[in-house]
């Protein structure tokens, strides 16, 4: 079971003081976030791309190699990396360059996006959102597949046998698909034998179930082996000493940025009592003391299937000290006792399979 953190490099008004901070200096103090990460034990941190004014990160691969000379152990990615709007040759480029500086930690994790700003800014038609990640994702696995490429697509012009690099330490490049919960793409991971990254960010997680299992369904089908596949949710959420103080904390700027969402999107106002009941046992909102987070963790392991589990932390801007707080709390308190309950009940369920045959 995998622990990580999901930033998306705010830069929104502060909710007290209305202050903006610059986009250099949040680009900083993402990753003073990751070297904290790697040194309180977290798995993986992920950047994820945007092209808006309110968010700094239009390019994770340069943050996540600044980070990476300062790191060791962190795995770092990109959450997600909008594909349909960027030339995957460049992508894989970027992303085995950022292998090779973190001697082997880098992934990519492939998306559509939610925004669509990188559309016009790059010359593209929305009217092929879907075709083009179809095929520039085909092409970014073509060129993880072999060094010397010959392809042909509808979008982008040819290559004929040309040589892509730097190649990356990883052989493979670990290339996951991002997902808000759509069916189709969930198959496609699943044909393709790639690791499924589920944004579970409202409802029931538990929903989540059955789409887990038709990406499995898929995969069996293609000829791949379920056991090694990986799936994974980005979930929002901030830990604090005690639940109380998580929720009062995080309350503020978590209703800001939806709320701002929600008049862009034509979603219903956000207030406390969305919060709370977000924030439940069977709620999609992370946030509580590190037992109470634990056991949402475990409890989503255990009933949907989630191999990864990233926090994204903040929603919206907050003073860095409170999210350097709730990443070191992760790290030290809540991802030690998720991984100590796993492993007991993965021991378990293998003995009872053991028994029964």
């Amino acid at each position: 079971m995998e622990i990580g953190i999901t930033s998306f490099v705010e830069t929104k008004p502060d909710v007290k003081t209305g202050e903006v901070m610059s986009h250099a200096q949040r680009l900083r103090e993402v990753v003073e976030e990751i070297v904290l990460a790697d040194r309180v034990g977290l798995d993986v941190f992920g950047v994820g791309e945007h092209h808006r004014k309110d968010y700094a990160a239009s390019s994770p691969a340069v943050v996540l190699s600044a980070a990476a000379a300062q790191t060791k152990r962190i795995r770092l990615t990109s959450a997600v990396t909008v594909l349909s709007s960027v030339d995957p040759v460049r992508v894989f480029q970027d992303f085995a360059t950022l292998d090779g500086i973190s001697n082997g930690r880098a992934e990519i994790m492939a998306g559509r996006g939610s925004f669509v700003e990188s559309f016009p800014l790059f010359g593209y038609d929305l009217n092929d959102y879907e075709e083009l990640f179809e095929e520039h994702l085909e092409l970014l696995l073509k060129i993880r597949e072999s060094e010397k490429v010959i392809w042909k697509g509808g979008h982008r012009p040819a290559i004929n046998n040309l040589g892509v690099y730097p190649r990356p330490v990883q052989n493979p490049l670990p290339i996951w698909v991002g997902s808000g919960g759509n069916q189709e793409s969930a198959i496609r991971a699943g044909l393709l034998g790639l690791p499924l990254m589920l944004a579970i960010i409202g409802g029931n997680p538990m929903q989540f179930e059955p789409l887990v299992q038709l990406y499995k369904k898929a995969a069996a089908h293609a000829g791949h082996d379920e056991s090694r596949l990986k799936v994974g949710s980005h979930s929002i959420g901030f830990i604090a000493e005690n639940t109380e103080i998580a929720a009062d904390t995080f309350f503020p700027s978590t209703q800001a940025g939806m709320n701002k969402l929600g008049k862009e999107r034509g979603w219903a106002h956000y207030d406390r009592s969305s919060f709370d009941a977000a924030r439940s046992f069977e709620g999609a909102l992370y946030v509580g003391d590190p037992e109470t987070v634990a056991q949402k963790i475990i409890h989503l392991r255990k009933n949907v299937g989630i191999t990864r589990f990233m926090m994204y932390v903040p929603l919206s801007t907050m003073p860095h000290g409170q999210v350097m707080r709730a990443i070191e709390l992760l790290g030290t308190e809540v991802a030690p006792r998720v991984r100590e309950e796993i492993t007991k009940w993965e021991a378990e369920m293998e003995c009872k399979k053991v028994r029964n045959i």
